[in-house]
């Protein structure tokens, strides 16, 4: 008769579909973060291909803006990984980065309206996000209160 193993952690999480965190661990990818997490993950690559192809290609035309772009990406791809890594140390650096992109949002969206001559072309955060829908702008504020959310809920 073959001796039975016992169950490990990682065994018991990859055998719980419910998408509910572990013990302890609060869940910042799961419900209405997943959502979060694919529109976060989605301005990561997007505003990392673009970025990369102009800091090559014209990055004498506007390093600025290329430049703060590439900001931009790492900024995304962090928060990206918080919430898909989740925990309370991970939910805190997310809060951070998303406090941190609304005011990169609301700077560099307001540099761009006032001096328009130091951005030649576009970031990803210009007229506070106009050309990506306002997306840039909306996206940190719903981060922030959803990771408000989770902590509450953590907590109960």
């Amino acid at each position: 008769m073959p001796e039975a193993v016992p169950e490990t952690t990682a065994s018991a999480a990859a055998k719980d579909t419910t998408g509910a965190a572990p013990a302890g661990k609060v869940s910042l990818g799961t419900g209405p973060g997943r959502l979060l997490v694919t529109l976060y993950g989605i301005f990561t690559v997007a505003a990392a291909s673009r970025s990369i192809y102009q800091l090559i290609a014209q990055f004498d035309r506007a390093p600025l803006a290329y430049g703060l772009s590439a900001v931009s990406a790492v900024v995304y791809g962090f928060i990206t990984f918080s919430l898909v890594r989740g925990g309370e140390g991970a939910r805190r650096a997310a809060i951070v980065c998303c406090g941190l992109e609304l005011l990169g949002v609301f700077g560099i969206g307001t540099w761009t309206l006032v001096d328009r001559a130091a951005f030649p072309d576009a970031t990803v955060w210009s007229d506070y996000g106009m050309g990506y829908l306002f997306i840039p702008v909306i996206l940190p504020v719903t981060g922030l209160i959803w990771l408000r959310r989770a902590r509450a809920k953590a907590a109960a």
